[in-house]
This record gives C-alpha cells, structure tokens and sequence, in this order.
C-alpha cells in the first residue's frame, strides 16, 4: 500500500534528488511552472462547476417558491419544464 500521508521530510528529499537526477536541474522549473498551472486550471473549474450547481439549486428554489403545489410535484414538473429546455 501506499501511504502518501506519512511521507516525511527525508523521503521528500530522496524524491527530489530521484527527480533532479532524472530530469536535470533546467527541467524542474518548466515542471514546476506547468504543474502550478494545472493545479489553477483544476481549481478554476472546480469553482466554476460549484458555482453553476450553486445557480441550478438556486433557480429550483425559486421554482418551487413561485408555484403553489406540494413540493413532490414542484420537482416532477420542474423535470418537465428541464427537460423541454434541452429538447
């Protein structure tokens, strides 16, 4: 097994030096650069996608508060009216 969470600071330095050795010292950069930059891209996108289901929950609570009807069928006929959108 691989226990990621008890790696400490000796292990984290042989990986470097594995990983120095490997690439060589004018990789690293470039890797650490491209590496930042996904790590934005994945945090840009995980924000945009809760932002997004944040907005869908928001607009099915404003559904169901304008109708007057049992919520189980607000749901059942905010699927409908969803699903005529995407038709």
């Amino acid at each position: 097994m691989l226990f990621i969470g008890t790696l400490g600071g000796g292990e984290l330095i042989v990986i470097l030096i594995i990983v120095l050795i490997i690439f060589g010292p004018s990789k690293l950069p470039q890797m650490g650069q491209s590496l930042g930059k996904a790590i934005k891209e994945f945090k840009k996108a995980g924000k945009e996608l809760r932002s997004e289901v944040s907005d869908l929950d928001d607009e099915k609570d404003d559904q169901r508060k304008s109708a007057n009807i049992p919520e189980s069928q607000k749901d059942k006929e905010i699927e409908k009216e969803e699903v005529k959108k995407v038709s």
